[in-house]
């Protein structure tokens, strides 16, 4: 137990007076201007001044001055660093810092994250990563009991429901659009409770929630630290400048003015900012004597209370003024914080790097699954947890300027070096894992590059074997394309049937990026099926040189199909002209090209609002057409048929049916991006219909559930003032258009941004070369340099096109997103499998049911083993799915014995049956009720639709 639980730490306050809660605090980001360490030790100072250790060092020494001072801190991934140099009696001073309410952790996860540009698994990671760290060292006394995510540029539903499920009491933040803040002030709503989810039933996925009232810097004039400007307290009358009744006067007015947006007798100042209490004298000397001259008007009728406080004290304030509180349902994008600036051009900011991150995650996944299935073994020769380096890689990667895009561009090249490095580790456990689980342990190698058909093995070897391995509950089937110098390939599978394979030559874009790097002429394509939570192994050999694969054919086929979908193609500009689903007799008009946005210059002239890291600002509604007439190849054969299309020299795409496919690949390389002439780019494809879709479009939030999206907002009365940027919306990992009859979804392979303009239309942009900074604080302009240093970046991609009737389209996105999200990990060996090995493994006794997602399986100490099973349909969604499902903890794996389990919080950083949360009332007078499990058994638990539940194991390994 912790005291501070029952709010005995908080300091009192005074029930007839204004109670001002001042929150000293600072905002370190992990990484933006300076890279992690570079802001951790105060390196770089010529960037920008900032040092975290001497901020620690600093606060800790102020808070042993006066009991009554407080101080909050947020980001683990930095407190962790300055922890590890602390000795015994620091420590000390720390932890009865902690104990006394004195210090407070708020937030806690190792980064504060972005909420447009993060998918929910590395989120819950990062949470779960820093929450540990911090229960670890601290017990009860350092569990946050806050989200505090002051800076996010935006703010995703998702977040909201995962903040509820991890056991917060409520969400602080500081930034939404002004035309929201400006009516919320009117109406006293800046302070409201969230209901952040369709499905889960109410309050599970309910938080409070409260706007800041000044960002989260302190009330102008009252900024005190070594990087403000503002008067210190001037209070010995002897000397000159005494400003002490002014100050109090400037600040009872502030007060008074902040009273008057927000609802109870206690409001909140964050005292404090970017990197601020490097020396924390400044700041606590003068707040200190602010306090006591304020407070000592209370004695001539002064009605204003001040108090050191914290996120958590306050709102045990709000909590016990027993009030209503206004009800939102929808979320917090897109944040504008003027007419012409949209903060949605970093929904696809630095697109390389948004892919990288999440091909990360699903490494890091499938890492720490083989850490679990392979026991023991997998850790053979690695100093601690192999994992750990990649997920703390993984996790710094989330913070709001990390995946977001809007660091500088020596930060970015940091977080994919670290990500990288990350790889490292995990790559020696995953080959000590699949040596273990299959018996082979000739060396193993993983092709990182290709895509850009880059692999030394499969290019030179004359026989090769490739072991997949699939971190999905459910059997998947993948294609795979292998770069390669022969003509001709026997594939074969891990029964040693011949599987169907093509020979082709490798695409002209790949040759271009790819440089020096590789020499295939081919690629070698065929399709692997993978058992569910392991692997299987194809064993290839070369058959001939001989003559060049199948030609390409230099024209458009009028149509490509399968049994499943049929595609068109106008035949005289070969684009994309209809798609039909062969198996519900359904067919949309389909045409699809790529555009770009001119971005608005910086004109100073003019002082127009630049398109930049953060903002998009099109200086025109109008998207200029990259190409009306365009090249093609094409290709039919047993395993696929393709058609090459080239818009011009920096945009070329494959369509792509493969034989049992029932979505559509389309693989775009959009790149460098010229600029030469002067104008910024922003790079858009657009999809155009003839479903009629009222101005309503989807898009996903944090890679979960879906909102309705159109030109409106359902809680203020808007005035458009960008008619593009004021209508794009992060897109995690889906977007959908429909009406009655059809729905077309795309599902995408990174965070990027859309919208829908016109009815019948969606867009999504791929990538942006911006020519000016956009005044943000970044301070250069988004100009990736890509692979040579100048020339400017390429990026590729793909996007899965289906369409279904809208009842079926869940059926098919939800298992599709998650396979892209959880990719298989290909790995290669020399020459045939050995013959004592065993070809093919499933750490599953058999596939999870359909709805049934396995989100986490990681080692979480020597006996025990974290689990996180998702039920992966909304309510509602699907007639098949949307239903509860029931499965059993011990009959999952075919590896473990499971001799226990406990349910914990989603964060796993409290047991479930002790998670309590306060209890808000909505202005609609409900008050919901608290529903009971309904588990059969203490082994079946039963999951809803959008459900998410954690256990421990403890286990015996086989």
């Amino acid at each position: 137990a912790c005291p501070t639980l029952d709010s005995g730490s908080c300091p009192g306050t005074q029930p007839s007076m204004l109670n001002v809660h001042l929150v000293p605090h600072t905002h370190d980001d992990v990484g933006w201007l300076k890279t992690v360490d570079q802001y951790y030790y105060g390196d770089r100072n010529d960037i920008q001044h900032a040092g975290v250790q001497y901020i620690l060092d600093s606060v800790v020494e102020q808070l042993q001055k006066d009991p009554a001072r407080r101080f909050i801190y947020v980001e683990t991934g930095f407190f962790y660093r300055w922890w590890r140099q602390q000795d015994q009696a620091m420590r000390h001073i720390v932890t009865q810092l902690v104990d006394e309410g004195r210090l407070e952790f708020i937030n806690g996860g190792w980064c504060m994250s972005d909420e447009a540009a993060t998918h929910y698994t590395a989120v819950i990671d990062q949470m779960t990563l820093g929450l540990r760290f911090l229960n670890e060292t601290f017990g009860e006394c350092g569990r946050p009991r806050v989200a505090w995510h002051i800076d996010p540029f935006g703010h995703a539903r998702e977040h909201a429901s995962i903040f509820a499920q991890m056991g917060y009491d409520g969400l602080f933040f500081g930034r939404l659009d002004y035309q929201d803040k400006a009516r919320r002030m009117k109406t006293k709503e800046m302070e409201m409770l969230w209901r952040a989810s369709d499905s889960l039933t109410p309050p599970m996925a309910d938080l409070f929630t409260g706007v800041l009232p000044n960002g989260y810097n302190p009330p102008d004039g009252f900024c005190w630290d070594q990087l403000c400007n503002d008067a210190p307290i001037r209070d010995d009358p002897q000397l000159e400048d005494f400003n002490v009744d002014d100050i109090v006067k400037r600040f009872l007015n502030v007060a008074h003015a902040q009273s008057e947006v927000y609802k109870t007798t206690h409001i909140i100042m964050t005292m404090g900012s970017d990197f601020q209490y490097e020396n924390a004298n400044l700041w606590y000397k003068n707040l200190d004597k602010l306090i006591h001259y304020v407070n000592a008007k209370q004695s001539n009728g002064s009605k204003v209370n001040l108090l050191y406080s914290t996120p958590s004290c306050y709102l045990q304030e709000l909590h016990n003024a027993n009030t209503t509180w206004p009800l939102k349902t929808d979320d917090f994008f897109p944040y504008a914080d003027d007419a012409h600036d949209f903060w949605t051009g970093y929904f696809t900011s630095r697109p390389a790097l948004k892919r990288y991150e999440r091909l990360s995650n699903s490494r890091l996944q499938t890492c720490n699954q083989l850490e679990v299935l392979g026991g023991r073994r997998s850790r053979k020769g690695l100093f601690g947890e192999g994992g750990s380096d990649s997920m703390k890689a993984m996790a710094v990667a989330q913070h709001h300027d990390a995946v977001s895009g809007t660091e500088k561009q020596h930060v970015a090249f940091d977080y994919a070096k670290r990500l990288a490095a990350g790889w490292g580790p995990c790559q020696v456990l995953v080959s000590n894992s699949l040596a273990a689980l299959s018996g082979s342990d000739a060396p193993r190698v993983y092709c990182e590059n290709l895509n850009i058909s880059v692999c030394p093995l499969t290019e030179s070897s004359p026989k090769f074997t490739m072991n997949v391995y699939n971190p999905l509950g459910h059997a998947v089937m993948w294609p795979v394309r292998l770069p390669v110098n022969g003509t001709a390939y026997g594939v074969f599978d891990a029964k040693g049937s011949p599987v169907d394979s093509v020979v082709l030559p490798v695409y002209q874009a790949s040759r271009e990026v790819r440089g020096h790097k590789g020499y295939a002429i081919n690629e070698l394509v065929f399709q692997v099926q993978a058992p569910p939570l392991g692997f299987t192994t194809y064993s290839i050999s070369l058959l001939q040189n001989g003559p060049p694969p199948t030609p390409l054919e230099n024209k458009a086929p009028l149509s490509i199909q399968n049994k499943f979908l049929k595609v068109t193609f106008d035949p005289d500009t070969y684009l994309l002209s209809s798609l039909s689903n062969l198996e519900t007799k359904q067919t949309i008009k389909l045409s699809q090209n790529f555009y770009w946005y001119n971005a608005s210059a910086g004109n100073n002239a003019e002082s127009r609002q630049p398109s930049g890291a953060y903002i998009f600002r099109p200086n025109s509604s109008t998207p200029f057409i990259i190409s009306k007439m365009i090249k093609v190849d094409s290709v039919k054969n047993a395993v696929l048929q393709e058609v090459r299309q080239w818009f011009g020299p920096w945009v070329t795409q494959v369509v792509r049916l493969y034989k049992d496919s029932r979505q559509l690949e389309l693989e775009w390389t959009v790149g460098p991006v010229p600029v030469g002439d002067g104008l910024g780019k922003e790079v858009i494809t657009r999809f155009d219909t003839n479903i009629r879709t009222s101005g309503l479009f989807y898009t996903d939030s944090n890679g979960r559930e879906v909102l309705e999206r159109r030109d409106y907002r359902p809680t203020w009365d808007l005035k458009q003032t960008e008619p593009i940027a004021g209508n794009y919306y992060p897109i995690n990992s889906r977007a959908y258009i429909k009406d009655k009859d059809n729905q077309l979804t795309v599902v995408t392979d990174r965070s990027q941004g859309g919208s829908s303009i016109a009815d019948g239309s969606l867009e999504i942009m791929l990538h942006r070369r911006l020519l000016y900074d956009d005044v943000r604080g970044v301070g250069e302009p988004l100009s990736e340099p890509g692979e040579d240093g100048q020339g400017g970046l390429v990026a590729r991609g793909t996007l899965l096109l289906a369409l279904t009737p809208p009842e079926k389209a869940a059926d098919l996105h939800r298992p599709l997103a998650q396979s892209v999200v959880l990719q298989p990990l290909l790995s290669f060996q020399q020459g045939a499998p050995q013959s004592s090995s065993q070809l093919e493994f499933s750490g599953l006794h058999a596939a999870l049911p359909p709805a049934v997602h396995l989100l986490t399986l990681s080692q979480w100490d020597r006996e025990s083993v974290l689990i996180r099973l998702e039920h992966q349909y909304q309510a509602k969604e699907s007639k098949s799915f949307s239903e509860p499902v029931t499965v059993n903890l011990q009959k999952l794996f075919s590896t473990l014995e499971i001799v226990g389990a406990t349910e914990m919080s989603l964060g796993a950083n409290q047991w479930k049956d002790q998670m309590t949360r306060l209890d808000w009332k909505t202005s609609s007078g409900e008050q919901p009720q608290r529903q009971s499990p309904s588990d059969p058994s203490p082994w079946d638990v039963t999951l809803n639709p959008m459900e998410i539940r954690t256990f421990l194991l403890r286990v015996m390994q086989h």
